[in-house]
């Protein structure tokens, strides 16, 4: 049987039947074609806009696999994709007709308890991680939907719960091992090819395919503070300047993030509020301190809820609490900002949108950061906006694809309204596939620098499926 793939040029590439045995042969994984078993799961991902066809799937095991797929494709001039947990919004783990290099299997996660270190493959998820951690009392700062793959999250900066605290995900990385361009595999650290290290967090997969990261954990949990405020999206033009000067004025160990949004049928919600205009409060202490208490204490007290559920949970279920919300299989497009504050005239705009969302699942989330992600130099790493700020996250999320349309004008709409109240750079993960014009300004006084690494690694531009930073003469 001989398969189709595409190649860098554009070409169609004929990968004959022989050409196919040998590959399998050298790899402790597999090889799946477009009629093998296993060829529809490998090119599934969480975002149900992009179903797409991959010529050829290599499903790796290790390392070994990894440089096996990256010279195969450079040997042969293919154009390659990297799956992870897939879980990116743009949708680039999966092309059609490209090579897909397949590391969802490759999901290990080893702790060492004593030096506070894990070492966690590329296809591991935020649970692996977590689950791993927990059973020692720590964590790595990660996002907050468990499903989500540690790979792309680290190369795009991660940010979650804890990061307030303990920084962003690519602050706790010490080390990657990582498979270039050429097929050397090499190891990222500040003693280490310092340049490849300072790229890939925040870079994105332009440089490399990483094989493992190497983090540095926090005590964290079992168990923290944690749960939701709902207040009526009536009150929020009141409750968003107060909840400004609380986030503002919080200590570390407490992140509040705001979600506005149609109430979705919560079991601790009244049934007469399902489907209704809320605002709600997401908060996580995540260390009992007076300071984290009084804050908390602050945020109950504003208005007059609907409901308060904040109390102690197990850090691991606090992590998967938006999991229901987030389940793979329905049709995503996100549009996102980075706000330095929260003006009157931006947060009524907000306001107004969700108002009018064109599917009930839409949502408009407000992430706190800050803390000691402030005390990081904005040119430490390749992500760049360490100010204390707010990423504004336009979810669109629907179903038919008949909606399409509908739902992709309202948050590009609200995006542009947006604009003038934001700082021009923005969390690389939450931008979607129609906007590649954007990434020099996402990255500012860092882009250059990311050129640099990109001829250095990757000098042909071999990762470019991806929000691509494209080598310079």
């Amino acid at each position: 049987m001989t398969v189709t793939v595409t190649a860098c040029s554009g070409n169609a590439v004929e990968i004959t039947e022989d050409a196919i045995e040998a590959l399998t042969a050298s790899l402790r994984g597999d090889v799946v074609t477009p009629d093998d078993p296993g060829y529809d799961q490998a090119r599934t991902i969480w975002n149900a806009m992009h179903d797409r066809r991959p010529g050829l799937v290599i499903r790796a095991l290790g390392a070994c696999d990894i440089q096996v797929a990256v010279n195969f494709a450079r040997q042969n001039g293919l154009l390659i994709s990297i799956r992870s947990g897939g879980h990116q919004i743009a949708g680039h783990a999966v092309q059609d007709g490209v090579l897909l290099l397949d590391l969802s299997n490759m999901r290990s996660v080893h702790v060492d308890p004593k030096s506070r270190r894990a070492r966690v493959e590329p296809g591991a998820t935020l649970r692996d991680v977590d689950c791993e951690t927990q059973a020692h009392g720590l964590a790595v700062p990660v996002g907050i939907n468990s499903t989500t793959g540690i790979a792309g999250l680290t190369l795009g900066g991660g940010f979650g719960w804890i990061t307030r605290k303990y920084g962003m995900t690519i602050d706790s990385l010490i080390s990657a091992d990582v498979i270039i361009a050429d097929g050397t595999l090499v190891t990222a650290s500040a003693d280490e090819n310092p340049d490849l290290f300072w790229a890939i967090r925040g870079g994105g997969g332009n440089f490399g395919i990483v094989s493992s990261f190497e983090f540095t954990l926090h005590p964290v949990g079992p168990e923290v503070t944690a749960g939701l405020i709902v207040h009526s999206l009536d009150a929020a033009s009141d409750l968003l300047p107060h909840y400004e000067r609380i986030a503002k004025d919080a200590p570390d160990e407490l992140t509040v993030w705001v979600v506005m949004r149609k109430a979705p049928p919560l079991p601790f919600l009244p049934e007469e509020w399902h489907g209704r205009d809320v605002l709600i409060f997401a908060a996580c202490l995540c260390e009992e301190t007076d300071a984290g208490r009084k804050s908390v204490a602050e945020l109950r007290a504003l208005g007059d809820p609907i409901v308060d559920v904040i109390g102690p949970s197990a850090y691991v279920g606090w992590q998967a609490a938006f999991d229901p919300l987030l389940a793979p299989g329905a049709r995503n497009y996100w549009k996102s900002h980075d706000l330095i504050s929260l003006p009157v005239n931006a947060t009524d705009t907000i306001i107004d949108s969700v108002r009018n969302a064109p599917s009930p699942e839409c949502e408009i989330f407000l992430a706190h950061m800050g803390g000691v992600v402030s005390n990081v130099d904005a040119s430490a790493t390749a992500y760049p906006q360490r100010n204390s700020h707010f990423i504004m996250n336009v979810h669109t999320r629907w179903h038919n694809p008949d909606d399409d349309d509908i739902c992709q004008t309202w948050a590009r709409s609200l995006f542009d309204d947006v604009s003038p109240y934001s700082v021009g750079t923005a969390y690389v993960n939450f931008i979607p596939d129609d906007e590649p014009g954007r990434v020099a300004d996402v990255y500012g006084a860092n882009y250059k620098r990311l050129i640099e690494a990109k001829n250095a690694y990757d000098p042909e531009n071999m990762f470019r499926i991806n929000h691509n930073i494209a080598p310079q003469a």
